[in-house]
């Protein structure tokens, strides 16, 4: 377990009950860079773009290969989006940018806010939905929408109790199932060494010599794919909130651990910030914040909480309420005196507000599209048990060090459990080495109390990788939103150069000032 030591005695008992996924004869980095060479280069043909909402922008797509061992074949198309740069005399080249999940569409991330100002100066500034998501051949798991809606509607992970536990088991049986009835032929095809090699080709497109990329979360993940089969074709890598890939893709299970880690260490400064703040700024700061949290979770895990009485009354479930909790811990500056609204709330029961609570848990949903393409390319990349019955022991293994959100992290893979992987494992499945051998070092940045990608994950990829240099925020949320990190990604992306060692940015702001 390359990436596994900090948890190796937590997680053993769990590892043992657990056999490895199905194996395969992996590719190496040549292999893979060779049969993507192969491919000729695409034409773009750039055109307005017709949705609501993208009107100021360029639209084309692209053909590519949906296995790269056979280009002849089946082709996937893939939808780019382009702002061309707005200082076209001092353009650089093109940037391109790619969001998280897996499973976000980088359109709709720009239809919704736009490309960095000073970045569009200097680049054509590109982004693109990644092979299964939104509009490059979305996963479909479902018959039809109405189906869809009722599995997720239905669907309620993590499992408070052995008859839960046996219920979402199913559950993820028949998602898997559905993937593989609806998306048979695109499932193998999902990797992220497979999206790497369509940025590659999109490069070639362009016109570029050497890739500009800045990505976060497990777009960060892509852009370290990137720079290891194509690190003589990088010219930058901006990656923040950072995964390792050791973890990722071969002790997938301590990945997630650590994952839900860095969720206690952010939700503990959040009850500690709180409580420092007092209740006229945080409604939960009265009394012991962590103590009151693990009194409600518990309540939560018995059984569904009533908020408010009579017509208004709300039920909400241990699942409404840690979903709820982990978004709002991703934003520090808005997110965290809304989940102390929240807490506060909840903790009154009968006399709580259902409409501010009702408001708050709909406020922050996750599309069923958005989950299916997220558990397809996890269950691709990542390194998994090859039965879903095994979920509730991994889940204990991981309670000792992470009670609160371990098993929030690892039941979304439980249909990785079952998944229809092609019977020789992935050919084009990578697990490493991950040194970049790029001519300038990659920038990675990540804010201190992440609670998605704590800092010990981009310590250890800057290890991993060993030709980065890595920038802490001295902050909280799942975001890289910092000036300080802004100006030094600027200078990096624009002009190559890069911060001192050990470079750390104070936070703008602090959670719950006024």
């Amino acid at each position: 377990m390359r990436g596994g030591a900090i948890l190796a005695t937590t997680l053993l008992a769990g590892l043992l009950l657990a056999p490895a996924a199905p194996a395969s004869a992996e590719a190496t980095a040549a292999e893979l860079v060779t049969q993507a060479d192969a491919v000729p280069t695409p034409t773009l043909d750039w055109t307005p773009c017709t949705e609501p909402g993208l009107g100021r922008y360029q639209c084309a797509t692209v053909e590519v290969p949906l296995d790269y061992a056979k280009p002849q074949g089946t082709k996937q198309s893939l939808a780019l989006l382009r702002q061309p740069a707005t200082e076209s005399a001092r353009r650089i080249g093109t940037l391109f940018t790619a969001v998280g999940g897996p499973g976000a569409s980088g359109i709709d991330a720009v239809r919704d806010n736009g490309f960095a100002t000073e970045l569009a100066r200097r680049f054509d500034m590109v982004t693109f939905d990644q092979r299964g998501i939104g509009r490059s051949g979305q996963v479909r798991c479902f018959a039809d929408s109405t189906a869809q809606q009722q599995f997720w509607a239905d669907y309620a992970p993590p499992p408070t109790n052995a008859r839960q536990e046996a219920e979402v088991e199913q559950a993820s049986r028949v998602l898997a199932e559905g993937c593989a009835t609806h998306s048979g032929e695109l499932l193998p095809h999902l990797t992220t060494v497979d999206a790497a090699r369509d940025l590659d080709l999109l490069r070639r497109a362009v016109g570029d010599e050497k890739l500009t990329y800045m990505g976060g979360s497990y777009a960060s993940y892509l852009g370290q794919v990137y720079g290891t089969l194509f690190g003589d074709r990088v010219r930058a890598l901006h990656l923040g909130s950072v995964i390792e890939p050791d973890a990722y893709t071969e002790d997938s299970l301590t990945h997630l651990a650590e994952q839900a880690m860095g969720t206690e260490q952010a939700f503990n400064e959040f009850a500690r910030l709180c409580a420092e703040a007092g209740s006229a700024r945080c409604a939960f700061a009265e009394g012991d914040v962590r103590a009151r949290h693990v009194a409600l979770f518990d309540r939560l895990r018995g059984e569904p909480l009533t908020i408010g009485s009579g017509e208004r009354a709300l039920t909400v479930t241990y699942t409404d309420v840690i979903t709820a909790e982990v978004f709002l811990l991703y934003d520090a500056r808005e997110g965290w005196p809304v989940l102390g609204t929240l807490l506060a709330e909840l903790d009154r029961g009968t006399s709580g507000d259902p409409d501010v609570v009702r408001g708050i848990i709909d406020a922050t949903p996750v599309s069923p599209e958005f989950l299916e393409s997220f558990i397809a390319i996890s269950c691709a990349d990542n390194a998994f048990p090859n039965s879903p019955h095994l979920w509730p022991y991994l889940a204990r293994a991981i309670e000792p060090a992470a009670a609160t959100f371990g098993a929030y992290w690892l039941y979304p893979q439980q249909a990785c459990g079952a998944w229809p992987a092609p019977p020789d494992g992935y050919p084009q499945r990578f697990t490493g080495p991950w040194t970049h051998r790029t001519e300038t070092p990659a920038l990675l940045l990540n804010t201190r109390f992440d609670p998605a990608t704590p800092l010990s994950m981009a310590e250890r990829a800057q290890r991993t990788i060993g030709n980065a240099r890595l920038v802490t925020i001295d902050g909280y949320g799942h975001t890289t939103n910092n000036t300080c990190a802004h100006r030094l990604r600027d200078t990096y992306l624009i002009d190559l150069n890069l911060p001192e060692p050990a470079t750390v940015c104070p936070a703008d702001t602090a959670p719950f000032v006024k």
